[in-house]
């Protein structure tokens, strides 16, 4: 945890938080702060700062100061078919971390249809990766996550609109090229299934003009797939 993130309801005064759960334990167990020391502290969606411990006995108290700007956001939309839960929390956990601000998780055919009754895909859960993701490289601004259980519906409906302006690239065993590199504007990325994307959906995202890339001869997993085709195409971070 190199940041720890606070929110709106940590505050019990103006520059002045009190914490628990997770970043408590941190604070108290790995840290091991003692009151007077300074830990680094962000507001969700707000600014950078300084916390300087108070109280770390029964409770947590911060004295808060905020005079940074975080990282800019990776201009990169991320489309992903759903995978299994495990996967899902280390692809969401990843995605935050690298910068990737907006997110739409999406049926496709190869997607097991019991995935969607997932506890994973509960709001709490998924912002529990996102902060942790967050927390690991020192950024406040949280992602939005969008789920999508109609493929069709949403490429005819809503995909043409999020493609305007950017490069769609679609990573597929089969593609026609390679992924090309040092991409200078907004990219958006889809990466399918595990299974694969069947032709029928391929088609359709061709049409739209995303352009199927290949990764090389190695079948890689999805969790393997994003930060590869990120530093592959030399998106800044």
């Amino acid at each position: 945890m190199n940041l720890i993130l606070l929110f709106k309801e940590d505050f019990i005064a103006p520059q002045r938080v009190r914490l628990s759960g997770d970043r408590k334990d941190h604070i108290q167990s790995i840290l091991k702060a003692k009151a007077g020391d300074a830990l680094c502290v962000g507001l969700c969606d707000g600014l950078i700062g300084r916390g300087t411990v108070v109280e770390n006995e029964t409770e947590v108290v911060l004295e808060v100061n905020f005079d940074q700007s975080p990282p800019d956001p990776l201009p990169l939309t991320l489309i992903l078919a759903l995978p299994r839960p495990p996967v899902l929390k280390r692809v969401l956990l990843c995605a935050a971390s690298l910068g990737i601000k907006n997110m739409i998780i999406l049926n496709f055919n190869r997607v097991e249809k019991s995935l969607w009754n997932s506890s994973a895909l509960k709001t709490a859960a998924i912002q529990e990766q996102l902060v942790l993701g967050l927390q690991q490289a020192k950024d406040t601004r949280m992602p939005e996550v969008i789920l999508e259980e109609r493929f069709k519906p949403f490429v005819e409906d809503r995909l043409p609109g999020l493609i305007k302006g950017t490069l769609g690239l679609v990573a597929h065993p089969a593609g026609n090229g390679p992924c090309p590199h040092n991409i200078k504007g907004p990219v958006t990325l889809i990466i399918g299934p595990e299974g694969g994307i069947i032709d029928y959906e391929l088609e359709k995202l061709v049409q739209l003009g995303f352009k199927p890339v290949d990764l090389g001869p190695r079948i890689l997993k999805v969790e393997s797939v994003l930060p590869y085709m990120i530093g592959r195409i030399g998106l800044a971070f």
